[in-house]
């Protein structure tokens, strides 16, 4: 029962294994490679990408930062004349304003590095498992190999034994080694 459930078992990953070589000689035999798999980015994903790549700069922080410095600066000084006077609620509009429209826009690419992502995930799991059953493979080979090597041994000195005692060099080998008298 046991070698009819291993036997199952081992046919079970030798069919994985066979799937995971199709799929590499089909992916290989691509021009292009794996990358063809990856539709091209639609205009409103690229848009969502430099969006994202923007607001989460540096650069724009520094900027951003400046900018409203340089508001609270002006209306709270009056060096100029108070267009937001303290609280500010015209640069709380903007900024709220700003935060509602980057955020479907942060989510969207997001979303989409997600699926890259994802799919870079499933690619590892299925380079793993192959990896893992070449390595199991290997050990099987390695296996056999000893189990041969052993038994070839075995014969050998069989053999090696059988020619010492037909020459009278080497006594019958006793299968109980007898007890020392006390």
């Amino acid at each position: 029962m046991i070698q009819t459930i291993g036997h199952g078992i081992q046919e079970a990953e030798q069919a994985l294994l066979d799937e995971l070589r199709r799929v590499r000689r089909t992916v290989r035999a691509k021009p292009g490679g794996a990358d063809d798999t990856v539709p091209p980015l639609t205009t409103g994903q690229k848009i969502a990408d430099t969006v994202a790549s923007t607001m989460g700069s540096w650069r724009f922080i520094i900027i951003q930062t400046t900018i409203l410095l340089f508001w609270i600066v002006l209306n709270v000084t009056a060096y100029v004349q108070r267009w937001d006077p303290y609280p500010f609620i015209l640069l709380n509009l903007a900024l709220s304003f700003q935060a509602a429209y980057a955020a479907p826009f942060i989510m969207m690419s997001q979303n989409r590095q997600q699926d890259v992502d994802r799919r870079a995930a499933e690619t590892d799991y299925q380079i793993n498992i192959k990896a893992e059953l070449e390595i199991e493979s290997l050990h099987q080979k390695l296996d056999q190999l000893r189990e041969t090597e052993v038994l070839q041994l075995t014969i050998a000195v069989q053999d090696l034994t059988e020619l010492l005692n037909r020459a009278g060099l080497c006594g019958p080998v006793d299968p109980k080694p007898a007890a020392d008298p006390v």
